[in-house]
């Protein structure tokens, strides 16, 4: 069964590489990326393949059998290049695609949300098999920027208490490796987050912990929030789509109570003190 994998060369796509090699011949995991030359440290054969692209899309899935679609970080058309992909898979005879998708994708209110409702859509309507994998909220969109919190003295954001279910791009990455490998899973759509619910303020105590400084959790109104998060050079439309995760986050919207990362990964999600330990090394 040939494998391959968009976005290979990004933060979960390496690490989905590297969990799938243990699970499989690296033989038949196929890049695809936009420079082959980037993804010769993987140790995979590497194809190029360009979401918005789709003359490179057809040459590059030939022969593949599973697709890991890695949604596209591309927020100005992602629905565009994601449909892409999808007829291009279509075309070439791809058996099944796997998607990673957000938590309640098919009914969530988060602005977040709706290119990945979208992208479902699109997958069912064009009659593919597939396996999607609707993940919570990743760890490190809040760890990889500890080092700013810690010099400015404080975490901030609009969340209030909301309670998530974040895990470690890790984990879900393991998990991303499991169901590409193992075609038992075709068909069926997976809700995942981690074992334990957080607050943000949570993560505040345990970087306070780790580090022995005091770092509260500053809770801000979403126009203040939204103009810091500007000042720091993120457009106004991402900036918009952060502050509107934190307020929905309060009514459950990154929150999965099923432990189905936990029985895919055949382990307990990682813990947050290990997540921000690591962040901090």
């Amino acid at each position: 069964m040939t494998i391959a994998i968009t976005g290979a060369t990004g933060q979960l796509g390496r690490l989905a590489i590297a969990h799938l090699k243990t699970l499989t011949d690296p033989a038949q995991i196929i890049a695809l990326v936009r420079d082959p030359a980037k993804a010769a440290d993987l140790g995979v054969a590497a194809r190029a393949f360009d979401y918005t692209a789709p003359p490179t899309m057809a040459p590059a899935l030939q022969g593949v059998d599973v697709l890991v679609l890695i949604s596209s970080s591309d927020f100005n058309d992602r629905v565009g290049q994601h449909r892409n992909v999808i007829m291009a898979a279509k075309a070439a005879g791809v058996g099944r695609i796997v998607y990673t998708s957000i938590q309640q994708a098919d009914r969530s209110p988060m602005l977040i949300a709706f290119d990945h409702r979208a992208t479902e859509a699109a997958i069912n309507d064009a009659g593919l098999t597939a396996t999607i994998l609707r993940n919570g909220w990743y760890t490190e969109n809040w760890t990889s920027s500890l080092a700013g919190a810690i010099s400015a003295g404080a975490m901030i954001g609009a969340a209030g208490d909301a309670r998530f279910t974040p895990a470690t791009r890790a984990d879900y990455a393991q998990a991303l490796a499991v169901v590409a490998a193992d075609d038992a899973h075709a068909g069926q759509v997976y809700e995942l987050g981690g074992d334990t619910a957080i607050t943000l303020a949570d993560i505040a105590a345990e970087v306070s912990r780790q580090t022995g400084k005091d770092i509260p959790y500053n809770d801000l109104p979403a126009d203040v929030y939204q103009g810091i998060l500007e000042s720091f050079g993120l457009p106004a439309g991402f900036a918009a789509v952060l502050v509107d995760v934190d307020q929905q986050a309060g009514e459950g919207w990154l929150a999965d109570n099923s432990g189905t990362l936990r029985q895919l990964l055949g382990r307990p999600t990682t813990p947050l003190a290990e997540a921000v330990r690591a962040a901090l090394a």
